[in-house]
């Protein structure tokens, strides 16, 4: 069975990772032939082509497929994504992300591919978004869904959010965890050495955020409470992990607070990295206003390292309050300060939440769990289509 995925782009991102280990963990599966389309990737995010470059023939690029909207590029780039699937003859066509969920759903109907899934990382609408961008979002997903034979969703809140916008029917719609690697995240130890070379004290209290540095991902909201939080206690530094077009603007923010290095700024950090970094964090920090199913939460509890999390999209599925840390309304900065300070000053508190969050991502977040209900949701619906492997 032939199947094809097609994303905007490859930069480092939770959706983009997600992909990347779900086609590396579909190639092992006898009977499947995997193939990627992408956009190119540009940008200080970095990149995960490289990843997918040394699998000969596996990565397809389109110049054209572009994430802004941009009318010529998009009609260009659906007409190259149909003429390459009508070339590679898919079973299945896999869709991630707004512009190409949505001009690769397309492209694939009128290549007369059989199935079309689309993977809903996160919302392409909502309050994030100005009212004409909501209009025109909301449009496209709808004439999109129209194509759509199944969509998978990372968090029950991207379903709800997309049936009350009258996006595809409930039977349409199931949900599979984005699972990642445990294995390094389980293993990540505080390295005394990493943390000084980031110039941290061995006690102090690091808050870690991973995150692009751009908008909606919440830094203004962690710098506006900081001044109070360093008030209350000194030893509480902040680890931001990730680049972005928006870095400058919170460097410039770190230095207006005062003496003292409070906020370090790790710069792109590749994957496989990351979980170095988790390690000499005691607690993480996400704040983001817009995402599916932030890939930072399950990691950091993977590592044993509780969550104050704003109440958005699907955090709420993980980040379980009282249990694997603390679920908040965003934007109150009150009470995202009262829970790290209390975090710092509670160890108990604060391993008990740790393990609760390694036991709950222990069960629901392995790759391989995530891979194999991919793999079983494509049987199904290619059985009542009558394809086989």
């Amino acid at each position: 069975m032939r199947v094809t995925h097609v994303i905007t782009r490859l930069v480092i991102g939770g959706a983009q990772e997600n992909t990347v280990d779900t086609i590396n963990g579909l190639r092992a599966k006898a009977g499947l032939e995997v193939k990627l389309i992408s956009g190119p990737t540009i940008g200080p995010e970095g990149s995960l082509e490289p990843k997918t470059a040394k699998i000969p023939g596996l990565l397809t690029l389109v110049p054209e497929l572009v994430r802004p909207v941009h009318p010529l590029k998009d009609f260009i780039a659906l007409r190259k994504l149909e003429k390459i699937l009508r070339e590679q003859k898919p079973d299945i066509v896999h869709t991630h992300s707004g512009k190409a969920g949505v001009l690769g759903r397309l492209a694939a109907k009128r290549a007369g591919v059989p199935i079309i899934i689309h993977t809903i990382h996160g919302p392409s609408f909502g309050a994030f978004q100005n009212q004409l961008n909501n209009i025109i979002f909301r449009a496209a997903e709808k004439r999109a869904a129209r194509v759509t034979d199944h969509f998978i969703v990372v968090a029950e809140a991207m379903r709800n959010q997309y049936l009350a916008a009258g996006i595809g029917r409930p039977e349409q719609y199931t949900k599979i965890f984005s699972g990642f690697a445990l294995k390094p995240f389980l293993d990540a130890k505080n390295d005394l050495e990493l943390r000084k070379e980031l110039g941290f004290a061995p006690d102090d209290f690091i808050v870690g955020k991973i995150a692009r540095l751009f908008k909606l991902k919440g830094h203004d909201d962690l710098f506006a409470a900081a001044p109070k939080i360093i008030l209350r206690n000194p030893k509480i530094k902040f680890l931001l992990v990730g680049d972005g077009e928006w870095r400058t603007r919170f460097e410039n923010l770190a230095r207006s607070l005062g003496p003292g290095k409070h906020f370090v700024f790790t710069g792109l950090v590749p994957p496989a990295e990351v979980p170095r970094y988790v390690g000499i964090m005691d607690a993480l920090a996400h704040l983001s206003l817009r995402e599916g199913l932030p890939r930072a939460l399950p990691q950091a509890l993977s590592a044993g390292k509780p969550v104050v999390a704003y109440d958005c999209d699907g955090a709420c599925e993980v980040c379980l309050d009282g249990k694997t840390g603390f679920l908040i309304r965003p934007g109150n900065l009150k009470k995202l300060t009262e829970k790290i300070i209390l975090l710092a000053s509670d160890d108990v508190l604060r391993q008990k939440l740790g393990q609760s969050g390694t036991d709950f991502v222990r069960e629901y977040f392995p790759v391989e769990r995530m891979v194999d209900s991919i793999c079983d949701l494509y049987l199904k619906l290619a059985a009542e289509r009558g394809i086989r492997l």
